[in-house]
């Protein structure tokens, strides 16, 4: 048992003397030396340290001192809030990359990674700028000519896309990379990937289609199949409706591009039909004129065109009526309940107007028997007992 502790307990001298060497040589030693003197080592430490502390002081002090000059100069350059929020955040950028150089320049780094790093930064910078104006700018530029917020939404969605490329091909221009290659190797795993995931590059053409077409936009009242609601976004993958019950509706643009759609507001106006009926000898005149004094009263209704009653058919126990009129685009969501009103309002003035609606009637003709009813049938039957008199 005893040479297998030996073997052990050099086996783990040996670990903790490799990891004793290794944190030397990582805080700037050298193997060469023969003694390895840690009071030196923690001096030299001690000293970067002290450094980087006073850098990193005279940086934040500049820091607040803009800070505090942007603050009280923000009445008197009449600055907005927004302005306020860039120029702050500008300078808190700066003062993160200036600290990390200045930690990199006592730590042993050399000259050119710090200058990569710098150059790194800056084009980042850069880069988050305009990919944080660049909404704006295009909002700005697409005002004069007329666009939806569909074609808007797209070409945010391509122009981020653009930036977030040429940044990280900037940034890792400044470090040696070949971008060349990198773009070249991009494209082949883009292609695998394409013929990998097609139903996601199926939707993404669908979604340019849509959005190029403009058979529906953001804000219009859809039906597909036997879903209903209106658009609230449209990405390059899905399209986003929201129906009635507030509930988000997600369907892959695919879909959308092969479906029948109805788009229910992209006119000015939708037209409802609700049917009634009055009795046969009822005033057909009598009747519209109620029924148009009571839609005259209500809001939702349009004024032009006007509503109209009219007879659809005369059946053999009431006449049937069509009441047509004309809501905005707006009311699309209210539709279930527009009609339910509707019928009570066209009910409840027909009854003032003396009129009843007649009920459905229903004539039975039944086929004649030839089954022959016995006198043992229809005779009462006389076998019950008398009940006791007694009782």
């Amino acid at each position: 048992m005893q040479p297998i502790q030996i073997s052990l307990a050099d086996f783990f001298h040996k670990i903790f003397y490799d990891l004793y060497q290794s944190i030397y040589v990582s805080l700037g030693g050298s193997l060469d030396d023969g003694v390895i003197n840690w009071a030196e080592r923690g001096i030299r430490f001690l000293e970067v340290g002290i450094k980087c502390v006073i850098l990193l002081t005279v940086i934040g002090f500049f820091y607040w001192l803009f800070v505090y000059i942007v603050k009280h100069l923000k009445c008197r350059l009449h600055l907005s809030q927004r302005q306020v929020w860039i120029i702050r955040a500008n300078l808190r950028y700066a003062w993160v990359v200036m600290s990390m150089l200045a930690i990199m320049t006592q730590i042993g780094v050399e000259t050119k990674t710090i200058a990569a790093t710098a150059k790194a930064t800056a084009w980042a910078g850069f880069y988050y700028v305009l990919w944080a104006n660049s909404g704006q700018i295009l909002a700005s530029i697409l005002k004069h000519y007329e666009l939806n917020a569909s074609i808007e939404q797209l070409l945010k969605n391509l122009i981020s896309v653009l930036i977030m490329v040429l940044a990280l091909a900037t940034i890792l221009a400044q470090f040696g990379f070949d971008i060349v290659s990198l773009v070249a190797g991009l494209g082949i795993v883009g292609l695998a990937v394409g013929f990998a995931a097609q139903s996601t590059l199926a939707n993404f053409i669908a979604g340019i289609t849509i959005l190029v077409e403009q058979s529906f936009q953001v804000g219009d009242w859809i039906r597909i199949k036997n879903q209903e609601g209106r658009v609230v976004k449209i990405s390059l993958r899905a399209t986003q409706i929201l129906d009635r019950d507030n509930i988000i509706i997600i369907i892959p643009n695919a879909t959308m591009s092969s479906s029948d759609v109805v788009n229910l507001t992209s006119k000015k106006m939708i037209r409802f039909d609700v049917p009634t009926r009055i009795e046969l000898d009822a005033s057909i005149e009598d009747a519209r004129q109620a029924i148009l004094k009571a839609l005259a009263k209500d809001e939702v209704v349009l004024r032009q065109p006007a509503p109209t009653v009219t007879v659809g058919e005369i059946g053999d126990y009431a006449v049937h009526l069509v009441v047509r009129f004309w809501v905005a685009p707006l009311s699309v969501a209210r539709i279930p309940i527009i009609k339910e009103q509707m019928q009570e309002k066209i009910k409840n003035s027909l009854e003032m107007a003396g009129m009843v609606i007649p009920k459905v009637a229903l004539s039975v003709e039944l086929p004649k028997s030839h089954i022959s009813i016995t006198d043992d049938m229809t005779k009462p039957d006389l076998t019950k007992t008398d009940m006791d008199e007694s009782d």
